[in-house]
């Protein structure tokens, strides 16, 4: 609507199905008032009809956002791809390397404190061997020790007992002499 002009009355308006005599009131299809009426009604649908452009933006909005989550998805599943294969080709088979040159350094390690462990184990049976020899000797010449000491002690006992024997013969001896001395001198 230009600033000249005026408005068309409502009832001016073309209405859906069947306003036949209006039309054929106004004029032909080619008159100007017909033309107005056109004008009018695009008008009218271009500032209070939104669906038509609402739609079309949706539509366009929709298709981007596909477009770009797809590419986005597509961008994130190629990343992936992309970080699989450098995993496979690269990663795995270093860290492989590296497990394995590792676990032959912990395996030589562990052969290593094995072995030590077995010599320990060797060394010490050995000393326990050696002292537990030395334990069944020193027992062994402690039990003939002993015994040597009883036959000491059994022939020392028979000798003292020899000796106590003679001691006592002498006694009796020198007693019965002393009696005689004494009988003799009590006769007196």
């Amino acid at each position: 609507m230009s600033g000249g002009e005026t408005e068309t009355p409502v009832g001016c308006e073309a209405t859906p199905g069947g306003g036949d005599k209006k039309k054929d009131s106004l004029g032909t299809a080619g008159s100007p008032a017909h033309l107005i009426i056109k004008d009018l009604g695009e008008i009218h649908s271009r500032l209070l009809d939104h669906r038509p452009v609402i739609q079309g933006e949706t539509r366009y909005f929709v298709k981007e956002f596909e477009e770009k989550r797809g590419l986005r998805e597509m961008r994130v599943l190629e990343n992936l791809k992309n970080m699989i294969h450098e995993t496979n080709e690269h990663t795995l088979p270093k860290c492989r390397e590296i497990m394995q040159d590792n676990l032959n350094q912990v395996l030589q390690r562990l052969r290593a404190a094995s072995d030590s462990v077995c010599r320990l184990q060797q060394r010490e049976q050995e000393r326990k061997k050696i002292l537990n020899d030395h334990l069944i000797a020193s027992e062994k010449q402690h039990i003939t020790q002993w015994e040597d000491f009883m036959k000491e002690q059994h022939s020392r006992q028979a000798e003292v007992d020899e000796e106590h024997r003679k001691a006592m013969e002498r006694l009796k001896e020198q007693y019965a002499d002393m009696e005689k001395d004494l009988a003799k001198f009590s006769t007196f």
